[in-house]
């Protein structure tokens, strides 16, 4: 009931209620996790907005394999991906280092959503924002990226050893520009160090202190949050809780971590963006050993998967999202009934939407086939 436009009597009664009811409210606040609750403030600014995303239990999954399947929504992130959390620490650690200065501008190599992360970070903090990127790309996350103010350079899409691949080009433009800073998020440690400070504490509390966490997996691109949620649940749960990486075709870390450390096999290649790695990166040379296994994923499943989570979680996901997801489902079935298996929820498929659900793209790919009859209404697209 409103406390306005009542009698004086009624509204003191009112009062006296509410001064209850808020009392209650806050000893429900206080006994709510702190991700909980972190969501029951005001917070200062763009970045007070990034992390503690909600945990999701994906029923139909959990209930084929008898396990309890999480994904951490990062697709609930304020810019739309996990990357804004390493969008803000590498901002942050040039700021704590004294790179850059009031007006400076930030220039990253990306695949697209960490370059989206830090346009957002960039135009908060009053930075100016360069991003080169492959041209193989989505068009979606090109525009998205000049309509957020950055400076966009999409480049031909080289091996790491080509001094024209897209990061070597934008270190050389950093380095031309004064008050300016490469943030290297592939070898820059801070990126990892978001994930040790923020999603891997999230994900330990969201499981009662891990009491509800047996598995941890997801694929890596820079490496930082493979390695940052590694680092952290191996030490917090005294190396109980097994970690296992996700790989796409075109990848050659499957190989590296199932040989031990001795191959780096390269076949193929694959639709999911910014994962799947050709080298290990800094981020993750101090815990590619930690990690107990991995799983290889083919696209045909991948894109299923984008497709049953639209179906039967109502969850649209892009295709990294979907690839992690497959794979938590294939460490469910390893580590058994019963297990409780967490990943990452990358991004959401409105990045990617024009070739996902485009039949015509779908075909090119040869992946049309790979989606259950039941699921080809969700084909809208030419």
């Amino acid at each position: 009931m409103s406390l306005f436009a009542r009698s004086s009597q009624r509204s003191l009664a009112n009062l006296g209620s509410l001064s209850t009811q808020s009392r209650i409210a806050t000893r429900t606040l206080h006994n709510l996790p702190s991700v909980a609750a972190a969501h029951m403030k005001a917070v200062d600014g763009f970045v007070g907005a990034i992390g503690n995303t909600p945990l999701i239990r994906l029923n139909r999954l959990s209930e084929e394999t008898g396990c309890n399947i999480m994904g951490k929504a990062e697709f609930m992130e304020p810019g739309g991906s996990v990357k804004d959390r390493a969008a803000l620490f590498v901002v942050k650690d040039a700021e704590e280092k004294g790179l850059i200065k009031p007006g400076g501008t930030i220039v990253e190599g990306t695949a697209g959503n960490t370059g989206i992360g830090l346009a957002h970070v960039a135009r908060s903090k009053g930075y100016k924002c360069v991003i080169y990127m492959p041209n193989t790309q989505s068009q979606n996350k090109i525009d998205l990226l000049r309509l957020l103010g950055a400076e966009v350079y999409p480049v031909p899409a080289v091996a790491f050893d080509n001094p024209e691949n897209y990061n070597h080009q934008a270190k050389r433009h950093a380095d031309r520009l004064d008050n300016a800073v490469w943030t290297n998020q592939f070898d820059n440690t801070a990126n990892r160090r978001a994930h040790i400070e923020t999603t891997g504490p999230e994900i330990w509390e969201q499981t009662d202190e891990g009491k509800n966490l047996d598995g941890f997996i997801c694929a890596t691109g820079t490496g930082g949050t493979l390695a940052g949620v590694t680092s952290f649940l191996k030490e917090k749960s005294g190396g109980r809780v097994k970690c296992w990486l996700a790989d796409p075709p075109g990848s050659v870390l499957h190989s590296y971590i199932q040989s031990g450390g001795k191959l780096m096999d390269r076949q193929g290649g694959s639709i999911t963006e910014g994962i799947g790695q050709g080298r290990v990166t800094d981020n993750m040379k101090d815990d590619i050993g930690k990690l107990d296994g991995s799983v290889h994923v083919p696209d045909e499943e991948t894109i299923e998967m984008v497709y049953r989570c639209l179906d039967e979680e109502g969850i649209y996901l892009g295709a990294s999202s979907a690839l992690n997801v497959v794979a938590a489902y294939k460490m469910a079935q390893g580590l058994g009934k019963g297990s409780n298996i967490v990943t990452i929820l990358c991004d959401g498929a409105y990045r990617y939407q024009d070739r996902l659900f485009s039949r015509k793209w779908l075909q090119s790919k040869g992946l049309d086939t790979a989606i259950p009859e039941h699921l080809q209404k969700y084909i809208v697209l030419e």
